[in-house]
């Protein structure tokens, strides 16, 4: 994850293609999210793991 507004990776809110690329693809080794790809990706992180949560809770409650 990079503050820098890069387009190493494709995808996200802001759909970076790969024609996008190359126009703020800063470093040659590994691809970095820019800030907006970053918090995206916590979001859905954090959406499957409330899912998961809740999932394990009712097998448990079911379970009793």
């Amino acid at each position: 994850m990079t503050g820098q507004d890069v387009t190493e990776c494709t995808g996200g809110a802001r759909k970076i293609s790969d024609a996008d690329l190359s126009s703020r693809y800063h470093t040659h080794c590994d691809p970095r999210l820019n800030s907006d790809q970053a918090l995206e990706l916590a979001f859905l992180i954090s959406d499957e793991i409330k899912k998961n949560s809740s999932y394990s809770k009712n097998a448990i409650q079911a379970a009793s």
